[in-house]
């Protein structure tokens, strides 16, 4: 059983959502590692990942939609706001949904559906560098 890992900086300019899936499949592929568990992580509490449909912009656009109703940036209805109004609201919309994924790793790629692609979803409304730690254990 062989492991590696890599950190992977994104680059985002506002809430949204940020596909990934290729740069981390080019990684996986470039691993060495044919089968295992590939685990990816994001280092912040004001930004999440989702596996998401990847064909239609409107999910993506509906998805945010949703968020900002759910949740909304309100200054009055949250006591921390010491980043600013959108605060709250993201770590709120960052429990919500996940810091980690876990996806099978098959022939060097991972075994993601038809449509499915891996996504950064910022919550914050100015641009920010994200981190996200991925972990390939396998054979």
């Amino acid at each position: 059983m062989r492991q590696v890992t890599t950190e992977l900086r994104v680059r985002t300019s506002g809430r949204g959502l940020y596909e990934v899936t290729d740069e981390i499949t080019g990684w996986s592929g470039a691993s060495d590692i044919a089968t295992g568990l590939l685990t990816v992580f994001i280092r912040h509490t004001s930004a999440s990942l989702l596996i998401q449909e990847n064909a239609d912009p409107d999910v993506l656009a509906d998805l945010n939609s949703f968020f900002t109703q759910l949740v909304p940036d309100d200054p009055a209805r949250y006591l921390h706001t010491a980043e600013g109004p959108d605060d709250m609201p993201a770590h709120i919309r960052s429990a919500l949904t996940q810091t980690s994924l876990g996806i099978p790793v098959r022939d060097g790629r991972p075994v993601l559906g038809t449509w499915q692609g891996i996504y950064l979803f910022e919550h914050r409304t100015r641009p920010h560098d994200r981190k996200l730690a991925l972990h390939l254990i396998g054979d």
